[in-house]
């Protein structure tokens, strides 16, 4: 079409439709048995698992917020494809849940193909990881609302979990056992200070590349591991340490008549915090409401079911650290010691 109306308002149906060539084949290899429905089907369908007496379906939504922002400036678009279906998948493991299927936003003031392609290709890997299906999604040309080549992404989950094994706080009882779960960096959160912090520092250009290429490390999926530790331990509760760092995700998996008290010494803080911290002069307490400090999750458990615990986190390769217990102590919610 020579004067294309809808184009010449800055929608382009064309590279729509070029978008999904492109990715059809990655997404297609997320599917499984389950998945009812075709690419570009207005809904996507997927058939519940069967096996299950009593099933519950989770669901979980998320952003990777302005971490955006620094990917698309260094080119390392795919890392953000994991980092939002770990934020999503992340979140609903918590409660013993096993993800289903996934389903991405994709939103940006003019569609590059290249760029979308890249992002939703890490989408795909990453539900793959999961053991996800990506039956779906949306991508959005808004012109006039988002500027140059800014865009933003979304992600929507559902998983399953048998009723009677749903994991809460509720379970949880003075002096369980606290485990933190190695983080790979920074994960998804913290990252408009973490941007402000590279803007404004006067590192040279090595240590700026290389502070960088830590934050732009991809969030670690935790599916497989938790699906497989709370089979073999009893599992109190679980906390996945995002927005508001340790301060404020540990109480999250406590009942409201308990505390914790955490060993900042128990783990080795990476350096890659040290250097944050050093650079915009913060304050311990507001690294730890800010930041996971390389704890990207944490489960509890019975003392007697520690070295279990350990084996298992170290079985799928990540570290595990003794970093608290529960107390009884109302006055304050987490202590860190």
């Amino acid at each position: 079409m020579k004067n294309d109306p809808y184009k010449n308002a800055g929608v382009d149906i064309r590279a729509g439709n070029d978008l999904v060539d492109k990715i059809k084949k990655d997404v297609a290899s997320t599917f499984d048995k389950n998945v009812l429905n075709e690419i570009g089907s207005f809904s996507g369908f997927y058939s519940l698992p069967k096996g299950f007496k009593d099933p519950v379906l989770v669901a979980c939504t998320d952003g990777v917020g302005t971490k955006v922002s620094l990917a698309q400036e260094n080119s390392s678009l795919e890392s953000i494809g994991q980092d939002l279906v770990a934020m999503c998948v992340n979140d609903m493991v918590t409660s013993g849940a096993r993800p289903l299927f996934f389903l991405d936003y994709f939103a940006s003031s003019k569609l590059d193909v290249s760029e979308t392609t890249t992002v939703i290709r890490g989408i795909a890997k990453a539900c793959k990881k999961s053991n996800c299906s990506l039956i779906g999604g949306e991508t959005a040309e808004m012109p006039n609302h988002y500027t140059g080549k800014n865009f933003d992404l979304a992600g929507f989950s559902v998983g399953v979990v048998e009723k009677k094994l749903i994991i809460s706080p509720s379970k949880v009882k003075k002096n369980n056992i606290i485990v933190g779960i190695e983080s790979s960096g920074a994960h998804s959160n913290g990252y408009s200070l973490i941007n402000k912090l590279i803007q404004e520092s006067r590192l040279n250009e090595s240590d700026r590349s290389n502070i960088i290429e830590l934050a732009l490390k991809p969030t670690y999926l935790y599916t497989s591991v938790i699906l497989d530790l709370v089979k073999k331990v009893e599992v109190k509760s679980i906390a996945n340490i995002t927005g508001g760092g340790l301060t404020e995700n540990i109480p999250r998996s406590i009942p409201n008549t308990l505390s914790s008290e955490i060993y900042l010494d128990n783990w080795k803080i990476p350096s890659f915090f040290k250097t944050l911290q050093e650079l915009g002069n913060i304050e311990k307490s507001s690294m730890l409401k800010i930041f996971n400090c390389g704890i990207g999750m944490t489960v509890i458990v019975e003392p007697k079911d520690l070295n279990k615990t350990l084996d298992v986190l170290s079985k799928h390769k990540f570290k595990g650290y003794m970093i608290g217990k529960v107390i009884n102590e109302a006055s304050s919610k987490i202590k860190f010691v």
